[in-house]
């Protein structure tokens, strides 16, 4: 794997406007950085590929080890929450996506950082920009790359679990809202009614939730946080959530808390894709990164290389932390890379998207960098 620099497009605004990618600069400068790009090999693809398997089915050890051994407290789950996950779990409430973020420099084998497992966002400029990218600047080279088709497949295999219409539904931010409308778009060629709402709009009437016009809302698909929502609604847990078939399905809770790593490492110590992790502190670890259980875009880490090396500040960190090894992320012309490793539920690895930071904590002001294979 190797970045090189590229010409940006004439009028590359304009360009990815007309495509529907509206958040592609911001105060700092551009989100979208068409002026390098990350070269991959075949090996790569494969050896990253064969990685996000492999740690998908850890996952999924993991979730029926914290299920049978009631490890949701050690998780910092609120008690609301365990019966929805346990009754989504066993009724294997379907699920569509996640992104493993991943240290990997073309060498050593791919690191897990953590799993984006219930509100990744970047799909949209992974699936479908990046790809209308590579067709303009370098239609003779691939691509990894089969989101659209994957997720086509997913909304196909989901169709008879959903009720009536599909409701999608986010904070009405440009990122999030462009992540549901790309999701409702598949959906919807796949023959599934969809619609849109606020997650401010979603009513509580008759024991049952509601859109803006008092309709129930039978199935839905919500870019919103499970803790955030379970805070909100704790009033409500119960029949008025099991009457509704929500997507992503709260079992997503055991993968999106960072609690996760921990006991991933517990489980399979040594494993070539796994970080030590630990959530009591950093043990023997003299190199490492310290995350809320519950954050985002890169909120409330510490790095520690022997001494605190770099920090960012956020309202996280409040239910604790995990203590992970440091990993050694890949850096090109001053740049920290993490790729982003997406997989379809039932469809496998589906595609990559590297972003890259000034510094070892990957944030919001990380800068989106497409990839060809060569």
């Amino acid at each position: 794997m190797r970045r090189i620099s590229l010409p940006p497009r004439h009028n590359w605004q304009r360009i990815v406007e007309a495509q529907g990618f509206s958040f592609h600069t911001r105060e700092d400068g551009p989100y979208w950085d068409e002026s390098a790009a990350y070269v991959l090999t075949a090996n790569d693809v494969e050896t990253i590929e064969s990685a996000t398997e492999d740690l998908h089915q850890l996952c999924l050890q993991a979730a029926q080890h914290i299920i049978d051994h009631r490890l949701f407290g050690e998780m910092r789950i609120p008690e609301a929450a365990i019966p929805l996950i346990l009754d989504s779990w066993e009724r294997e409430t379907p699920s569509v996506y996640g992104r493993f973020d991943l240290a990997y420099d073309g060498e050593g084998p791919p690191k897990l950082l953590e799993y984006n497992a219930q509100t990744p966002t970047a799909l949209f400029e992974t699936g479908a920009i990046q790809w209308l990218w590579k067709e303009a600047v370098r239609p003779r080279n691939d691509q990894f790359n089969s989101i659209e088709p994957k997720l086509q497949a997913q909304w196909r295999d989901c169709r008879a679990y959903l009720p009536g219409a599909l409701y999608f539904s986010s904070l009405p931010n440009d990122e999030d809202r462009s992540t549901v409308d790309y999701l409702a778009s598949l959906a919807a060629a796949e023959g599934i009614a969809t619609r849109w709402i606020s997650m401010d709009q979603i009513g509580w009437l008759h024991g049952g939730f509601v859109d803006e016009v008092d309709s129930p809302i039978r199935s839905i698909f919500a870019l919103y946080p499970w803790e955030w929502l379970i805070a909100e609604q704790a009033g409500r847990i119960g029949s008025s959530f099991a009457a509704t078939v929500w997507m992503e399905p709260a079992w997503k809770m055991l993968w999106s808390n960072k609690a996760l790593l921990a006991i991933l490492w517990r489980l399979f110590p040594g494993h070539p894709n796994l970080l030590e992790a630990h959530l009591d502190g950093p043990h023997l670890l003299s190199k490492y990164v310290r995350k809320p259980i519950y954050s985002r875009e890169g909120a409330n880490v510490t790095v520690v290389d022997f001494i605190t090396t770099a920090e960012t500040a956020g309202k996280y960190g409040g239910e604790g932390f995990v203590y992970q090894d440091l990993a050694r992320l890949a850096r090109c012309d001053g740049q920290f890379s993490v790729l982003g490793s997406w997989y379809i539920t039932d469809q496998g690895p589906a595609g990559v998207g590297m972003r890259g930071s000034t510094g070892p904590i990957t944030d919001a002001t990380a800068r989106f960098v497409p990839h060809i294979i060569e």
